[in-house]
């Protein structure tokens, strides 16, 4: 058999890492996007997931709402109804939801997709966990000097911390 770390990526990990989402305080990923990445369609996807529905319970697999989609709707193919033509509102999948995918799914390009959607959210994580590890050796440091470089800790925090984008206001400008 051969080595799976060997396989040349069939996505790549900035196109998977695009696609996951925080809602509801979890990285998810739309069942649209999870059947594209797969190869199949999202009608095929769902029809799997329907018939092993025992393996998605809610904190794997949940329906998005209305608001939820609207506030996503940038990141969806929209058409007039705000979901991409679909008359229902998406279906996403937690990190656990996408594990169990792959004991549905049975090709050969889902198994390895689905072991590079399970490797960029490890990386995700690593990422998070050394950005905290960061914050706090420079509180522990800061702690131990006086105020003479408060100045400096100050703009190393700011340098850590992630701007929120600025809104930009919609429709025409003059």
């Amino acid at each position: 058999m051969s080595n799976i770390k060997s396989i040349t990526p069939l996505v790549p990990q900035e196109l998977i890492e695009c696609r996951i989402f925080l809602i509801r305080e979890k990285k998810v990923m739309s069942d649209s996007d999870l059947a594209e990445l797969y190869g199949v369609t999202t009608k095929v996807l769902l029809q799997a997931v329907r018939r092993n529905i025992i393996r998605f319970p809610e904190d794997f697999m949940y329906h998005l709402t209305n608001k939820e989609v609207m506030c996503l709707r940038s990141q969806f193919v929209t058409s007039n109804s705000g979901r991409g033509g679909r008359r229902y509102a998406p279906y996403v999948f937690t990190e656990q939801g996408i594990a169990m995918l792959s004991s549905i799914l049975h090709s050969k390009k889902a198994v390895l997709v689905n072991i590079q959607i399970m490797r960029t959210f490890i990386k995700l994580k690593e990422m998070v966990m050394n950005h905290k590890d960061l914050q706090q050796k420079i509180e522990k440091i800061e702690s131990k000097y006086d105020k003479q470089f408060r100045i400096v800790f100050d703009a190393i925090k700011s340098l850590l911390q992630i701007p929120e984008k600025p809104k930009g206001r919609i429709g025409f400008h003059p």
